[in-house]
């Protein structure tokens, strides 16, 4: 069992225990595709290597560094740990390119599609009597579909101009979580400086009796801001918290996130049933800030705001989209600081949570942006759209992503200029990044055909 000595692998929605499962698992090529059929799951003498998670098995760090195409990988690891007493147990996986299967002892806990975005299992009534549990993870990723949000790993066998090494299989953290019988899964914070108010929302696996409460505490620099008990009567649960502090004033910038001052607030979330008694608790933290737009200029906390920023393509040659270590993710954070920029893009990916941490705790703008398909047609239409709406709704509350950008240079959409389908197609993706978080500008298409976009990215190589 790992206790909280490192950073949580979600660090935005934290419980003091979790349990690693990176490390060494059991591994096997599956390039004839027979597995599903064979049972691979309960067929343990099929894994014949081992392999490092999170790395991918193309990369150095794996201890596998096979760059071929194998379209079909599967994992195998054992663990002992069980839910607490009247409790569950949660399997978590950070991302898995790009196609997921999981089973544990033998039964199917989860499906999932998207190479980029976080998915979770809870496999409770899969542990079986004794000390030994095993998870199973069949992982597709087929490197010549254009369909598939691949971003810049290449289709070919060999890299060439801008592309780089594929990311096969799991490349992100693999954790296990135990968590009450009734617990929150999502947790949620928009702050509206205007208002000096920070909107809760809340989503708990199941409805919980006539009578629950969920407490909520808003600490700065251990100086409590506020603390309210709201009354769960829906599910997902609103609820807008005033922070006085925060008022109109000499001192009203004084909890403001910026560059500058990263300044966060703490968030204690309890829930409780109708006699008081503690059926979860976490904890999370948010910014107080404001972005948009203005007369041509960018705003952070409604003021005009200049952006030094940089490309960061996340990619590393010894890990490929996975980090190194989880010091990496810091280590490149203060680096991109320490070269005076004040923003990152991230580039064809979906960064590491971990790094968005960093981003907030540091002082980092961070424009997320998204994986692109190559082809457009209705199943990459499909595709990019479920993925993409995963991403923003695991990012909307850090104060430090402050623009999204679903598309790069009409990758996905190439005939965007003469193809009226292909306008709809990003200008949809706008419309719907904006109803699911309206606090935030929206790009279209960064860098060459705009259909409708609050920032205007024109990318000049000349």
């Amino acid at each position: 069992m790992t206790e909280q000595a490192v950073l949580h692998p979600r660090p935005r929605l934290t419980r003091e225990r979790w349990i690693d499962l990176c490390g060494t698992w059991q591994f096997a090529y599956d390039d004839a595709d027979e597995g599903l059929d064979g049972r691979w799951q309960q067929s343990p003498e099929r894994f014949d290597k081992t392999i490092t998670v999170p790395f991918p098995p193309e990369s150095e760090l794996s201890g596998i560094a096979d760059r071929g195409f194998h379209p079909v990988v599967w994992y195998r690891r054992a663990f002992t740990d069980r839910p607490d007493a009247g409790g569950r147990l949660l399997l978590h996986f950070g991302a898995v390119d790009y196609r997921a299967h999981v089973w544990v002892n033998g039964n199917l806990v989860a499906t999932h599609e998207g190479g980029h975005t976080p998915f979770s299992a809870d496999i409770t009534t899969s542990l079986i009597e004794g000390d030994e549990q095993v998870v199973v993870v069949r992982a597709e990723d087929q490197p010549e579909d254009l369909t598939q949000p691949r971003g810049k790993q290449d289709w070919l066998p060999e890299p060439h101009v801008i592309w780089y090494h594929r990311t096969t299989g799991i490349w992100q953290p693999v954790w296990l979580e135990p968590v009450a019988n009734v617990h929150i899964t999502q947790f949620h914070l928009t702050p509206d400086i205007t208002k000096s108010t920070v909107l809760v929302e809340a989503t708990l696996n199941r409805a919980l009796p006539t009578g629950a409460w969920l407490a909520i505490t808003l600490r700065s620099g251990g100086k409590v801001l506020a603390a309210q008990q709201v009354r769960v009567t829906s599910n997902p649960l609103k609820s807008v918290i005033h922070i006085a502090d925060a008022e109109h004033g000499q001192h009203r910038g004084d909890l403001y996130w910026s560059p500058e001052t990263p300044n966060l607030i703490t968030v204690n979330a309890v829930l409780l049933s109708a006699t008081g008694d503690q059926l979860d608790g976490i904890e999370s933290y948010f910014g107080l800030r404001s972005v948009g737009f203005d007369r041509g200029r960018f705003l952070l906390n409604d003021r005009p705001y200049f952006v030094r920023s940089v490309l960061e393509q996340g990619y590393y040659p010894q890990s490929h989209l996975a980090a190194p270590s989880a010091d990496a993710l810091r280590e490149e954070v203060e680096l991109i600081k320490s070269l005076g920029f004040n923003a990152v893009r991230i580039h064809q990916k979906v960064e590491d949570p971990r790094f968005l941490y960093w981003c907030d705790h540091l002082g980092l703008l961070l424009w997320g942006e998204m994986a692109n398909a190559y082809d457009f047609s209705p199943q990459a239409v499909d595709r990019f759209t479920r993925e993409w709406l995963s991403v923003v709704d695991r990012d909307r509350s850090n104060p430090c992503v402050v623009t999204w950008v679903p598309l790069n240079e009409s990758w996905g959409v190439p005939e965007i200029a003469q193809k009226p389908e292909q306008q709809h197609y990003a200008s949809a993706l706008y419309h719907l990044t904006k109803a699911l978080d309206p606090s935030r500008p929206v790009i279209s298409n960064e860098g060459w055909e705009h259909t409708i976009s609050d920032i205007w990215g024109v990318h000049d190589y000349t």
